[in-house]
């Protein structure tokens, strides 16, 4: 293992999107607790400042509106001087895209770390090999030089909860002698979203066994939570659109169990430290994002030979059949949570 020196001034570039972040966060804390007196900044994108912006253990966050206001190649090299001006000692890149490679060379920092398979690889002094039959946690803690031993590399998420903010989701949840558990059950690929009306099953068996259904989401997903809402009124509430990334996460923090896809709800309920069941349908848990905190499981339905599909998934099914989807009987997700629910009503 690398020989970390202290008061480094470190940058981690970070630009994709929300489950991703999450899942950089490890890596953030280990650098943070292995260098003395260290110093780490993170470059981001707008929807997923507010995430770093909660981490106890980042100084300060760089906002790269790479598909809006810094889009143009003049606001790329600004981004750059700016980078540059601030005279890093280090840069560790999670972020493998053509356009993180370029920021980081035109930064002329001396010691900077990458995978082997990024764009413009000439560019990291230093390359990490990218071992696809890893979580994604275990992968970003290489680059700071961890040697995976058993499973060291199962360091949570962290963010700081504000007071306002725990306030605000303890009147949202005053619900008198009720359990609570959530469903995410969107996502912005459509062939990794397990179906609707098997997740209604899902809500019903949750509410049959006593619980008040949260489903949660984005404001892209409104349209799917409120119409499971609908179906479940009394016994639930949607937040699709309502609530900010860390009050999303103090409100799973509130929840017994989350059930989801293969999507960024995953990592944030790791956060919350919560018992998470995701649904995977086009795409595997081998592809390393699954959930790793206690309790934790997931299910996939895989004795098909077009799964999986592509590591994000597909906006359609491309044989239009969908049978990882619909294959994955909501019994067989039942049994699933039963093993959870149990465990936690014991």
């Amino acid at each position: 293992m690398e020989v970390l020196m202290a008061k480094e001034k470190i940058l981690v570039i970070q630009t994709a999107f929300l489950g991703d972040a999450v899942l950089t966060l490890p890596l953030v804390q280990f650098l943070k607790e292995s260098i003395n007196d260290s110093v780490i900044d993170v470059v981001c994108i707008p929807t997923t400042s507010e995430l770093f912006s909660h981490s106890p253990y980042i100084n300060d966050i760089i906002v790269y509106d790479k598909k809006g206001e810094h889009k143009s190649i003049k606001s790329f090299f600004e981004i750059a001087r700016l980078l540059k001006e601030r005279n890093y000692t280090k840069i560790y890149s999670p972020h493998r895209s053509f356009r993180t490679s370029a920021l980081i060379y035109l930064t002329k920092v001396r010691s900077t770390i990458g995978f082997d398979n990024s764009s413009w690889k000439f560019v990291y002094k230093n390359l990490v090999h990218y071992e696809k039959n890893i979580h994604e946690v275990a992968r970003n803690l290489k680059l700071a030089g961890l040697e995976l031993i058993d499973d060291n590399w199962k360091i949570l998420p962290e963010v700081n909860i504000p007071l306002e903010v725990e306030n605000k989701i303890k009147k949202l949840i005053s619900i008198d002698n009720k359990k609570i558990a959530a469903i995410a059950p969107g996502s912005v690929w459509q062939t990794k979203v397990y179906p609707r009306e098997y997740y209604s099953k899902i809500a019903e068996y949750l509410i049959k066994r006593g619980y008040f259904v949260y489903f949660i989401g984005g404001n892209e997903d409104q349209t799917l939570c409120n119409s499971l809402q609908s179906e479940h009124r009394e016994c639930s509430s949607s937040t699709a659109g309502l609530l900010s990334i860390i009050e999303s996460i103090t409100l799973l923090r509130k929840c017994s169990v989350l059930v989801t896809n293969d999507s960024a709800p995953t990592h944030l309920a790791m956060i919350a430290n919560i018992p998470t069941l995701t649904i995977y349908c086009s795409t595997i848990p081998e592809f390393g994002f699954y959930p790793y905190n206690e309790q934790s499981n997931v299910i996939s339905f895989s004795a098909l030979e077009c799964k999986p599909c592509g590591i994000h998934g597909k906006q359609k099914c491309h044989i239009k059949s969908f049978d990882c989807g619909f294959n994955l009987h909501p019994d067989l997700v039942d049994a699933k949570l039963n093993q959870i629910l149990s465990f936690q009503e014991k």
